[in-house]
């Protein structure tokens, strides 16, 4: 049998193609290679749990190192739980391994720039990061997320710290009602230096669920009482 007469399943489509503009062609094809990289993609996986804080881990192909989220529901408000996240010079009381956060500049009352210095064990070097706050909030849904990206380069390396130069977090806080809030904490990093991608993602998940139980912890002092916020709703 001639192969002229051979059905093709493709035979159909090419038919099709064949009269659509070269333009609309490349946009087709571009978008079922970006449906095909994104379902490539692994979807988060749940990795620990405790006392309703749930951590998830993922990977991305661009990085070696896990990606972690941290899923939970908060008995406060929008305005205490924020206070408490911009309250940059406690972040040591309750963020995991964190050795100094200092305030670099407050660009304005919802946007601030920080410097962060976070211990490692010997033989390991500490590391530091300075990081970029800035805090939005839709005025429909009330929702508030705070984005994290790092600033390189606003404060010198200093000697036997290695500087973390990709990282970046995000707060996505949104109410259930009044006095809870659900949070989702997402956070990619490249920890830098010679720490082996193996220990890093084996232990990526002790620092989160550590940190939001001490966060529960600061969100009780007196302290936050009479938080306000004048870019928050609550």
């Amino acid at each position: 049998m001639s192969t002229s007469l051979t059905y093709h399943p493709l035979r159909p489509f090419r038919r099709v193609l064949s009269r659509l503009s070269p333009r609309l062609v490349l946009s087709l094809v571009a978008f079922f290679v970006m449906a095909h990289i994104v379902s490539a993609q692994p979807n988060w996986e749940l990795r620990t749990e405790k006392k309703d804080i749930k951590v998830y881990t993922r990977t991305f192909s661009d990085s070696k190192y896990k990606a972690i989220k941290v899923e939970l529901t908060l008995q406060t408000t929008l305005s205490r739980l924020v206070t408490v996240l911009l309250d940059i010079k406690t972040a040591p009381d309750w963020v995991y391994a964190t050795k100094s956060a200092i305030l670099l500049k407050q660009v304005s009352p919802s946007e601030l720039i920080y410097y962060s210095e976070v211990r490692l064990p010997w033989p390991m070097s500490n590391r530091d990061f300075i990081a970029h706050l800035i805090t939005t909030q839709d005025p429909h849904t009330r929702v508030v997320t705070i984005l994290g990206p790092t600033m390189n380069d606003f404060v010198p390396e200093k000697k036997d710290i290695v500087r973390v130069r990709r990282s970046e977090g995000k707060w996505i806080l949104t109410p259930v009602d009044r006095d809870h809030i659900r949070v989702e904490y997402t956070l990619r990093t490249d920890p830098g230096g010679d720490i082996p991608a193996w220990l890093f993602n084996l232990f990526v998940t002790k620092g989160p669920l550590e940190s939001f139980e001490h966060l529960k912890t600061q969100l009780t002092k007196p302290e936050y009482n009479n938080g306000h916020l004048p870019f928050i709703v609550d």
